[in-house]
């Protein structure tokens, strides 16, 4: 993907949320509620102060991070539905994500 956020910006794919319930019902697309999490694809190079250094982002690409649930701008890029937020949008990053993911 040839995208490159600016600034304090950063690009999320949204993840699915799960399709049954703890007790095994199944919820319907309709009553589905869009996803809080998401895995973090690129981040810009951070924000400057206002003596202009460069603060990075505490979050890097790869990161599994929750965000509030009307915050960034939805866009499509390449066929794909992603978020881009600002990084003051983000909660928190889900420590240890990668290898619980990679292990299932």
């Amino acid at each position: 993907m040839n995208f490159r956020p600016l600034h304090d910006r950063i690009l999320v794919r949204r993840l699915e949320a799960e399709e049954k319930t703890a007790g095994g019902i199944i919820v319907p697309d309709t009553a589905k509620e869009k996803p809080q999490e998401g895995e973090v694809l690129a981040v810009g190079p951070g924000a400057r102060n206002e003596s202009g250094q460069l603060l990075p982002l505490d979050v890097k690409a790869g990161d599994r991070i929750l965000f509030g649930k009307w915050s960034g701008t939805e866009i499509r890029l390449e066929g794909e539905d992603l978020l881009i937020l600002k990084e003051a949008d983000v909660m928190g990053v889900i420590e240890g994500a990668a290898s619980t993911r990679q292990a299932a």
